[in-house]
């Protein structure tokens, strides 16, 4: 399900450590729109938010002993502290989304995430129950892959490309990617003819051994 990114390898296509095998086609590749990351994944309103608060609150805090300007300056320091709170945070945000690519194909989903350590993982679309669309206004949108089976993963390891708070069967997740619709429906058509054609696979397959263990009966005996 995983694979070890070596830094020094040069992948044959970003994003895959390996060429596709043979009749494999990639439908769509991208990358996880950075600033909507920085604000769903990393909550980087809310945090600004909070800092704004303590400010605004500090400076109501002194206005009972100081002059207006006094208090204002007060909250300086909080806005400063925020700040640079939150640029640290849109830093990794950024690094997440030019660090992740996510690949569609017509037999699986592979997501390549992680700044530091590089892993791969691919989900063929036999393992995917079901895909679930979060679509904002923007048309960016996170589309989460619910695993069957015993398949499972670590949320840990997997975010910030997982489905926010499913921690006990968590759901990696294509997160915060532009034209997510048209992503999903590239998605549910790929995996509506995957299944069909395992489905058609394994029926031929099982007509032919019915058919020969038919003849095998039907053939007279020398």
């Amino acid at each position: 399900m995983t694979d070890h990114h070596d830094d020094f390898h040069v992948e044959p296509i970003e994003g895959l450590p390996e060429l596709p095998p043979e009749g494999e086609t990639i439908l769509w590749q991208g990358k996880p729109n950075w600033w909507a990351l920085a604000k769903e994944s990393l909550a980087l309103k809310w945090v600004m938010g909070y800092f704004v608060f303590l400010g605004a609150w500090r400076s109501v805090a002194l206005m009972a002993q100081y002059d207006t300007l006094t208090s204002i300056k007060g909250s300086v320091p909080f806005l400063i502290l925020g700040l640079i709170v939150c640029a640290i945070l849109t830093a990794i945000a950024w690094t997440q989304a030019v660090t992740t690519v996510y690949t569609v194909t017509n037999r699986r989903i592979a997501m390549r995430i992680g700044a530091a350590l590089t892993i791969t993982y691919n989900f063929p679309y036999r393992w995917i129950g079901s895909a679930d669309l979060d679509l904002r206004k923007s048309g960016t949108g996170t589309i989460a892959l619910k695993l069957t089976g015993e398949t499972r993963m670590s949320y840990i390891n997997c975010w910030p490309h997982i489905r926010p708070w499913h921690i006990r069967n968590p759901e990696p997740a294509l997160r915060c990617i532009p034209e997510a619709a048209r992503v999903a429906g590239l998605i549910a058509e790929a995996a509506e003819s995957a299944v069909f054609s395992k489905t058609s696979s394994e029926t031929g397959s099982t007509t032919a051994d019915a058919q020969t263990a038919s003849g095998a009966v039907a053939m007279p005996a020398e």
